[in-house]
């Protein structure tokens, strides 16, 4: 696939992206910065530095609204001035994204806008409510999870609200380093698994 839409997230043993009180001034909940500490490797040659170069190799990204807003809105530039697609399920008259921000309140169309826009680059994705968004539709085709060894026992958590369906992954790849497993998750097409 030329460009995937790929979920980028860092994600404790037990399945949390944030510890409990995520909120203003305390973005990542309670003890949910531990998820990061692999970022410290970020500038390395090894695994998590890979992973870091790939991320920002994106071109464009998709957020849910909960995660854009407790970013401050990345000030309209996730990265090397990208279209960010926000996808909400209203947006406010008067409410104008900045920079190279925008709303779009259609899972498919916010789909099929940041692929265009994107290139032949991949499409990131942020948040755990776009992210289920998209696995509902069917729109994201790889999942790279930076597993932390880590109980964080609360907060909140990736993949509370997929419904019913049953959805089977394929581990495409699986990099180690210091205090992180990078997996990379293929999502299989409905039609594969019949």
């Amino acid at each position: 696939m030329s460009n995937p839409i790929r979920l980028y997230m860092s994600m404790s043993l037990d399945g949390y992206i944030a510890g409990p009180d995520d909120r203003r001034g305390q973005e990542l909940g309670r003890a949910g910065g531990r998820l990061f500490n692999w970022l410290d490797d970020r500038e390395s040659d090894g695994p998590s530095g890979q992973v870091y170069r790939e991320a920002l190799a994106t071109g464009a990204v998709i957020s849910g609204r909960r995660t854009f807003e407790l970013a401050g809105r990345w000030q309209g530039d996730h990265h090397d001035g990208v279209p960010i697609f926000v996808l909400t399920h209203h947006v406010d008259d008067g409410d104008v994204p900045p920079g190279h921000a925008r709303f779009v309140t259609d899972v498919e169309d916010c789909a099929r806008q940041a692929r265009a826009a994107a290139g032949d680059r991949p499409v990131m994705v942020h948040g755990a409510g776009a992210a289920q968004a998209l696995l509902r539709a069917g729109q994201i085709d790889e999942m790279e999870i930076h597993l932390v060894q880590v109980l964080l026992g609360d907060g909140r958590r990736l993949f509370d609200h997929l419904g019913g369906d049953h959805i089977e992954l394929d581990l495409v790849r699986r990099l180690e380093d210091r205090d992180v497993t990078h997996l990379r998750y293929r999502v299989r097409r409905p039609e594969e698994t019949a």
